[in-house]
């Protein structure tokens, strides 16, 4: 199959219009999935008796959820830069084999998962800082969110192989879909037939495979899609599945990290008291308002950095890194110092416990300080991603979460008591931000002088 005018536009187009006409779909799509995740937490957080409860302990769960997850970024955030840079250099039957090995990977990764979720599940919750109060609730939504394991790591893995294609615009219907979905059956699960923290997971999975349906009816169209999705193309090659995994295993360790966090954090957490499990809920959902809607937007240009990479335009690269650069950081930067300033607000709107908006008013803003900076590394990150630069995303991503913050979740409470566990995720953000900005500052120049 010929280059596609979607494709072609990658390398040909003003960069600075291509920049945000791929990336705003993206990042539309990523802050409605943001909304129906906010959805799930705010309905969960005000079912009467127990919403203080039951918001604990969906969010001890999420460590998990983001677990399962970060699975689907090995081949979404791994098989499709290279399968975008293979575009670029004109080989369409290797990014045609990286989508079949990809889309075969995500297969074998929700069968493994599933399995030990299941079998181990109470064991998992307990560590990551489910108590005797706490534990019914996780199992309840967990239990029921595992069945949509599959759609899950579909959507999301299979997703950013239809941005590589340079259609933006039908990856965002795929996540809109799902979302709206889920905010719809939220209530009626939850409220209406009387289902509580089963039902917010059963809306989730029902949408999201809807979610799935949409990606696979694009990708299996050869119509439609110029890098189909073929069963010729499906048998494993070690070699496509390394470079796979080659790449991925930042973006992996990038997401997995923040549930090995979870289990830290929250583990902490609860030996001060299950309110402030409750407020760690809370302190990453606002996270989350800046971090999604920055990864919809490295969603959005890094399909343009590896074509513009594989195709040899430097300059082209250099142009995307600029705006990119501005973007997230201003993003970043302005969101955070609203949250920083107005903590009881953005508190309110996931609780009316009294108790624990005055918790997440004295920790969010120690919790988000290091934050203010981290636009920075997110630019950087996902252009080490972009390029194709495994090793170095590789040590860039265990740095903030393994070799900083876990350490100081563990060695700071000692001495800071309760604010210690928040404080180290300030220190390591800002500090991670930093080494990454200096770092890619030295490389940036040697692997561009490797292009031809």
């Amino acid at each position: 199959m010929s280059q596609s005018p979607y494709e072609q536009r990658l390398g040909t187009e003003r960069m600075l219009p291509l920049v945000f006409r791929m990336a705003l779909p993206a990042v539309a799509a990523q802050f409605v999935n943001l909304l129906y995740a906010m959805v799930d937490r705010i309905y969960i957080g005000h079912i009467p008796g127990i919403g203080t409860d039951a918001l604990a302990g969906v969010g001890v769960t999420v460590s998990i959820v983001i677990f399962i997850s970060a699975f689907s970024a090995i081949v979404g955030g791994g098989g499709a830069p290279l399968a975008a840079i293979a575009l670029g250099q004109g080989d369409r039957e290797r990014a045609g084999r990286i989508l079949g090995n990809g889309f075969v990977m995500l297969v074998g990764f929700t069968l493994a998962t599933s399995l030990v979720a299941y079998t181990f599940m109470e064991p998992i919750l307990l560590l990551t800082g489910a108590s005797g109060r706490t534990l019914p609730y996780a199992t309840d939504y967990l239990s029921v969110y595992l069945l949509g394991t599959l759609f899950v790591e579909l959507s999301v893995g299979l997703n950013t192989f239809i941005n590589a294609q340079g259609r933006p615009a039908v990856a965002m219907y795929s996540v809109l879909i799902g979302a709206v979905l889920n905010i719809v059956l939220d209530p009626v699960f939850i409220f209406w037939l009387g289902m509580g923290v089963k039902g917010a997971a059963l809306a989730t999975v029902l949408s999201q495979a809807v979610s799935a349906a949409w990606v696979l009816g694009f990708l299996l169209d050869r119509r439609r899609a110029s890098l189909p999705l073929e069963r010729r193309y499906m048998r494993p090659r070690r070699k496509v599945i390394l470079a796979i995994l080659g790449l991925g295993i930042s973006p992996f360790i990038m997401a997995s990290t923040e549930s090995m966090v979870g289990f830290v954090l929250n583990g902490s957490l609860k030996h001060f008291g299950d309110i402030y499990v409750s407020a760690l809920t809370i302190l990453q959902s606002a996270m989350q308002f800046a971090s999604v809607p920055l990864t919809g937007f490295a969603q959005g240009f890094v399909p343009i950095v590896s074509y513009n990479y594989g195709h040899g335009d430097k300059q082209r690269v250099k142009d995307c890194f600029r705006i990119v650069l501005a973007v997230m950081f201003s993003f970043n930067l302005v969101l955070m110092l609203f949250m920083i300033l107005f903590p009881a607000t953005v508190a309110a709107a996931f609780t009316s416990d009294r108790q624990l908006i005055d918790t997440v008013r004295r920790t969010m803003p120690l919790f988000l300080a290091g934050m203010t900076i981290f636009g920075l590394q997110r630019a950087c990150q996902n252009m080490f991603v972009a390029l194709g630069q495994a090793k170095i995303s590789v040590f860039i991503a265990l740095l903030r979460k393994v070799f900083l913050l876990i350490p100081l979740a563990l060695l700071l409470p000692r001495f800071m008591g309760v604010s210690g566990v928040y404080a180290a995720e300030a220190v390591s953000d800002a500090t991670a931000a930093i080494c990454c900005t200096l770092l890619f500052a030295w490389q940036f120049p040697k692997i561009l002088g490797k292009v031809k």
